[in-house]
């Protein structure tokens, strides 16, 4: 696809009526050639065979590199871009080790079955011997046995080796007594909660493994973060190499940053990037410009291609060529969509980031981002995935209200001059840690020497276990001491333990589920449930049984849960000056109570009821950090209640919208809340906490970066052209206030003020 006829396109897309200066940046990333390197030790001729065979007669540096650290016996993460051949770095000594080794076995991890079967195709395409297979929830029942048996590679994810694997690990016995090699790929995905938890089953692992006979070498493969080392390291409690060189060719990149047009400006209200995608979308697939349009939900992605049936009305014969992907869709219906990506046949597709890793679809042209992906990392991740090959390729960020997504569409030097977020694991938090010995006491006694793989937090982690009798001790040996099966009991991907069930009342249908720690703010009684873009209404909350009990609803509105939170500090860890204040960081309580509901009309958000609700409590233990307003500071900035209330309200909104920008995480995984007084400080206080139970390291980052994110969150606020405060500033979809009350002015004196000296 030539340059020329992106010029083109975009050319025409200036020229429709639709049209409104939506192009606020472009720049063009320039071809880089690639760059080739010999290992130490040469290949075997089966292994060179068998490269010919796929077409590569010569080895990028980065893999010539992680194959030469691999043959020394090192633990080693490969980090290059999108479509670099990170695979090689771990498939050619896989292949070596068991072209010389027919005893030798391999378990590749991936965080999505896709990937795996993505994998597979190619395992199949390098002739590996022995047998390669995926050993997930799809597989069929009766040919598990026959690969826990006889295959050499067995392709997985952490999911399936938690609760499947690693509790029957006797059944695996020879495979891991003869496993050589473990990949696990994607790392950067491994984070917050999920790689918190997959880095203690990757210890379980390897004390399993220890427990066989074996010691296998890991590698890893990651997109670019700013901590690769140490996120890798972390993740598998070991020493790692890491290899960055990235000697891959890349094809010409031209970025389009595109910020939806206003509709009310004085509101900050804009065009809708749905729509604005879907326009796009339909644009470029009527130009047989093979495109993926990315969204951050389910239900958008579903959005877009409905809408994209409306924009190509007239096209029938391209409409029935764009399809949707996300998860939740039956295997066969995912490798239906797969194999008419990979041939050519689909034109577009709209997608969640089910897509974003690195699963091969084939060569595509254009990627559009219907609003910033949460991370600098992700967002290269998705772009990389149109101009997989050498060829040129279009990348097109369409902002959200977001106040990041404005940040960065506004900002595009800091875009592309910035580096890549941290990615963070908590290996220290003690309700992941209790829940993971209570896994390994199942699959094997604990001992004291079990320390070695669980780090620090092992012994005063199993203390509490034993003194709540979830662990029983005898002869300095640890046993399960309740029934049951503890992995069934711990989702990975989660920090609630438990869910909720959701029933159709009329047909006793299981809908749905929710995270036990979400119901009361989703399925609370009154609330309308959205399945499939159905509206269903909760009639009844059953508590004790934990299900909720819904039926279709014809209404036409939607409801937002009304919050009352308290914050308890539990302990101060640290304390240090912040410009005109002092920022703290410590272990506190968070009690929420879910006190009413409002009813607001689906599209002009007029507010047609409120009803109160009487619920029990949620409350958790988590880390924070806060900081005060001295009275000095008021009485200086002569805030009267409404504008102190407003002021910090509006600054915790805006702080924990722009904390993702230094740390790989969501707004929805932070909380906060605002205080005109509280006991503690005995000051108007602001507070932002981790949102998962023990926290996970997201408020110390924010701790230690507090000065640069609180000049950000000020400049947000500066910047957006609306009078008193929007979905682009200080407005938050997840306040459970409604966004009252909120002062955009006093926001920006605030802050202002307490950073006068900051460093």
């Amino acid at each position: 696809m030539a340059m020329e006829e992106f010029a083109s396109f975009l050319k025409h897309i200036e020229q429709q009526p639709e049209y409104r200066g939506q192009i606020v940046h472009q720049r063009t990333l320039p071809v880089k050639p690639a760059s080739y390197g010999v290992p130490n030790s040469s290949l075997s001729d089966g292994l060179l065979a068998r490269l010919e065979a796929i077409g590569v007669s010569n080895l990028y540096t980065h893999q010539v590199e992680a194959f030469d650290l691999v043959k020394e016996g090192k633990n080693v993460l490969v980090v290059s871009g999108t479509a670099s051949g990170k695979s090689l770095c771990y498939n050619v000594p896989v292949l070596e080790e068991m072209l010389a080794n027919k005893k030798a076995r391999a378990l590749y991890l991936f965080p999505t079955k896709a990937l795996a079967q993505d994998q597979l195709r190619a395992l199949r395409e390098l002739d590996f011997p022995g047998l390669a297979a995926t050993y997930d929830g799809d597989t069929p029942r009766e040919e598990r046995t026959h690969i826990r048996r006889r295959a050499s590679v067995v392709l997985s994810n952490p999911d399936m080796l938690h609760y499947s694997i690693l509790p029957s690990h006797k059944q695996w016995a020879s495979f891991f007594l003869n496993l050589k090699y473990v990949i696990v790929d994607e790392i950067h995905a491994l984070r917050g909660v999920f790689g918190s938890n997959v880095a203690q089953v990757i210890r379980r692992l390897r004390r399993l493994c220890h427990y066989y006979g074996s010691h296998p070498q890991f590698i890893m493969a990651s997109a670019t973060v700013a901590n690769p080392g140490e996120l890798a390291e972390r993740l598998v409690g070991l020493d790692v190499e890491v290899v960055t060189s990235d000697g891959a060719p890349r094809g010409q990149k031209t970025w389009i940053f595109w910020n939806p047009p206003f509709v009310d400006e004085s509101m900050g209200r804009r065009k809708s990037p749905n729509r604005e995608t879907t326009w796009l979308l339909s644009e470029l697939s009527k130009e047989h410009f093979r495109t993926i349009a990315f969204s951050k939900s389910r239900k958008l992605a579903e959005l877009v291609l409905n809408y994209s049936g409306r924009f190509l009305d007239g096209h029938p014969d391209i409409a029935k060529r764009i399809a949707s992907y996300r998860g939740g869709y039956l295997p066969t219906h995912r490798r239906m969509i797969e194999e008419r990506l990979f041939s050519g046949e689909l034109l577009g597709v709209s997608t969640t980031n089910a897509l974003e890793l690195g699963i091969d679809i084939g060569a595509l042209d254009t990627c559009i981002m219907n609003g910033f992906p949460g991370t600098i990392s992700s967002t290269w991740q998705q772009a990389g995935r149109a101009g997989r090959t050498v060829g040129e390729s279009l990348a097109v960020l369409v902002a959200g209200g977001d106040p990041l997504d404005q940040y960065y569409i506004n900002h595009p030097e800091y875009f592309f001059g910035r580096s890549f977020e941290e990615a963070i694991i908590d290996l220290d938090n003690p309700k992941i840690l209790g829940s993971h010995l209570r896994c390994a006491a199942y699959e094997l006694p604990l001992g004291p020497n079990d320390r070695f793989y669980f780090g620090e937090g092992y012994e005063a982690t199993l203390n509490l276990l034993t003194a709540t009798g979830e662990l029983k001790e005898r002869k300095l040996k640890w046993f399960l001491g309740l029934p049951g099966f503890p992995a069934r009991e711990t989702d990975i991907r989660s920090a609630s333990q438990s869910n909720y069930d959701i029933v159709d009342k009329d047909t006793g249908q299981l809908i749905g589920t929710t995270e036990a720690n979400r119901a009361f703010f989703e399925i609370y009684p009154g609330a309308i449930y959205l399945h499939q873009g159905d509206p269903y209404i909760v009639q009844e909350l059953d508590i004790k049984e934990q299900v909720a009990h819904v039926e279709k609803s014809s209404q036409d509105y939607y409801t937002e849960p009304r919050e009352e939170i308290t914050v308890t500090v539990m302990s101060e860890i640290e304390r240090r000056k912040l410009g005109g204040t002092e920022l703290c960081f410590g272990q506190v309580e968070v009690t929420t109570y879910v006190i009413a509901f409002q009813k607001k009309r689906s599209v002009t958000q007029e507010v047609i009821g409120i009803e109160e609700l009487d619920l029990p409590p949620v409350q958790f233990q988590t880390e924070a950090i806060w900081f005060t307003m001295p009275d000095g500071i008021i009485g200086e900035l002569k805030l009267n209640e409404y504008e102190l209330a407003g002021g910090i309200h509006a600054v915790e909104h805006a702080g924990i919208a722009m904390l993702p920008m230094y740390a790989m995480c969501d707004r929805w995984d932070i909380g906060g809340v605002s205080i005109p007084l509280h006991y503690y400080t005995g000051q108007a206080t602001v507070f932002i906490y981790d949102g998962f139970e023990g926290g996970i390291g997201i408020a110390q980052r924010g701790f230690w970066v507090a000065e640069e994110h609180l000049r950000r969150t000020l400049e947000i606020i500066e910047m957006c052209p609306c009078q008193d405060g929007c979905p682009s500033c200080i407005q938050s979809p997840k306040c459970g206030n409604w966004n009252e009350p909120l002062d955009k002015k006093s926001a920006i004196r605030i802050l202002r003020e307490l950073l006068k000296g900051a460093r």
